[in-house]
């Protein structure tokens, strides 16, 4: 059975915009929050994967060094690109856009952010990194740092949902998730935004 932990980022500095390439630093609560559930994970998992990005990969570089658990970094775990609403709040977007955002919200299928990446694009790239997963790490715990649209989809592919299901999946800031694989390609949540510390939720 392959076990997959996966972890959001923390907060960043500079409020709540979207990013997709911008890598704005996490705040000290950011990395406060993000190590609380390392400490949870320390000594179970065998294998740390993170999106190239800093605020994925800084974190996921220090518990490497500190444990010696080897971290690869995967640029198909990277957050969608958002074209011309990287670094805008949503009240900014809603302005520029009217209407896009709110439909963005229900079901993204077949938009995309003007001069960004479609969701369908996501969907492929993570879906690829999901199949290398299941076929090559049977047996391995391991955990995923990355972002919201990415983790996201993930679990949208893992449950066998559309892109609908990504807008009806709740992503907090440091949202800690669980999901197993066996090796016949079976998947299925064990947890989702579990708070570190929470035992009894652990199965």
């Amino acid at each position: 059975m392959l076990t997959i932990d996966m972890l959001r980022h923390g907060e960043l500095q500079g409020g709540v915009r979207y990013r997709g390439v911008i890598d704005d630093p996490l705040t000290s609560q950011g990395w406060a929050h993000m190590n609380a559930v390392w400490r949870e994970l320390d000594g179970r998992v065998d294998l740390i994967i993170s999106s190239p990005l800093s605020r994925c990969s800084g974190p996921a570089r220090e518990w490497s060094r500190q444990s010696g658990v080897p971290c690869l970094e995967d640029e198909r775990l990277m957050e969608l690109r958002y074209g011309a609403w990287e670094g805008k709040t949503a009240e900014e977007i809603r302005r520029q856009w009217p209407g896009m955002l709110e439909q963005w919200r229900r079901d993204p299928t077949g938009m995309q952010p003007p001069g960004g990446e479609a969701p369908e694009m996501l969907r492929e790239r993570v879906a690829s990194w999901w199949e290398h997963a299941h076929a090559c790490w049977q047996g391995r715990h391991i955990l995923v740092v990355a972002h919201s649209g990415s983790l996201r989809m993930l679990l949208a592919i893992a449950l066998g949902g559309g892109l609908a299901m990504t807008r009806r999946i709740d992503m907090p800031y440091a949202c800690w998730s669980r999901v197993c694989v066996d090796r016949h390609g079976r998947s299925w949540l064990v947890f989702h935004n579990r708070p570190a510390g929470d035992h009894d939720n652990q199965r």
